[in-house]
């Protein structure tokens, strides 16, 4: 699916792909905890029935639900600190250069 554009340096193609059911998906479930919401949002998105969209959602939500979770231990209402490491690169060892 391609569309021409007419620009001052002339025409252009510009390629327009839907989204897959899957990224649908993502995107509803960003959009709203609700999965009846979830499933209206996707089939809107892929232009589908809302019975067709279901079974993906379900399946995504029990993904989710499986996934593991975040937990912070620690007192209630004490700062919490955020410890950032970085990771040097590994840099080729440089040959040094013999006589001229």
């Amino acid at each position: 699916m391609s569309e021409v554009w007419n620009t001052k340096f002339g025409p252009r193609r510009v390629r327009h792909d839907p989204p897959t059911l899957q990224e649908a998906i993502a995107a509803a479930s960003g959009l709203t905890d609700n999965l009846q919401e979830q499933v209206e949002i996707a089939a809107s998105l892929m232009e589908m029935s809302a019975e067709q969209v279901r079974p993906e959602v379900m399946k995504a939500a029990a993904h989710r639900k499986s996934a593991s979770t975040v937990t912070f231990a620690g007192r209630t209402g004490a700062p919490r600190s955020v410890v950032v490491e970085r990771k040097p690169s590994r840099r080729p060892a440089v040959q040094p250069r013999l006589g001229r």
